[in-house]
């Protein structure tokens, strides 16, 4: 008699997914995601695409289903939690992409938004360390001794690259998004990652002819360092 072996698990990593919901349901049919599979997305689930509120109740599905999805906080998750305490955020989160999400609950005040979706990114982390990996939406700020710490950048840092302290990364490597940047040079970044350390998947879903190079969704399997990449279906 054959003993059966236990599937492998892959782990995969997914940043700025910006309300294109048919572009990830695409990505994970592509990646034939299943439950013994491990999700981390890396923040920034709404605003500026078309179906912020579906991205966040698939979610949501899939985790009820007893999909293992693991939602980090992004810039924008927390523009929207910020803006329940201060006018002066709701407008920055409204000028920022934030009408298309009032938009999608088909909602005419940010006020209508039900509590249970900014409960949702109350409950996401900032960062989260698997195996080798340190995942977070942005970045880290260096001149602090422990960047954990410092939350902020975490949600916002941009350039840091020249800033690292390898002393205190060691052999992690950090995987992040944040900041639009083309398939092509997201490909040069992977050829260099084990020098550098640092991998950046945001190539601009939501930005599919702005610029070359970007609107797909990418997907780093963290397993087989590859990259996955599913061009924007989403308007």
């Amino acid at each position: 008699m054959k003993t059966q072996k236990n599937k492998i698990m892959n782990k995969y990593a997914v940043s700025d997914i910006h309300g294109c919901l048919k572009t990830f349901k695409a990505l994970l049919k592509k990646i034939n995601f299943t439950k013994e599979d491990q999700l981390y997305i890396l923040g920034d689930y709404i605003d500026r695409g078309p179906h912020s509120k579906g991205v966040f109740d698939y979610i949501l599905e899939l985790q009820n289903e007893h999909f293992q999805i693991f939602c980090l906080r992004g810039n924008h998750d927390q523009m929207m939690l910020d803006a329940i305490h201060s006018m002066k955020w709701q407008r920055n989160w409204l000028q920022n992409g934030g009408w298309t999400t009032v938009e999608s609950f088909d909602a005419k005040l940010f006020s209508d938004i039900p509590m249970q979706y900014f409960d949702f990114i109350k409950e996401m982390p900032y960062y989260i360390e698997v195996d080798n990996y340190i995942l977070v939406h942005a970045g880290f700020s260096f001149d602090m001794p422990n960047p954990f710490d410092e939350l902020h950048s975490m949600l916002w840092q941009r350039n840091w690259y020249d800033k690292i302290n390898y002393h205190w990364l060691q052999d992690r490597m950090i995987i992040h998004g944040h900041t639009p940047t083309s398939k092509e040079d997201v490909k040069v970044m992977l050829s260099n990652f084990n020098k550098t350390q640092y991998l950046n998947i945001d190539t601009g879903c939501v930005y599919k002819g702005r610029m070359k190079g970007l609107g797909y969704l990418t997907c780093f399997d963290l397993g087989k360092k590859k990259l996955i990449f599913q061009e924007s279906l989403d308007s």
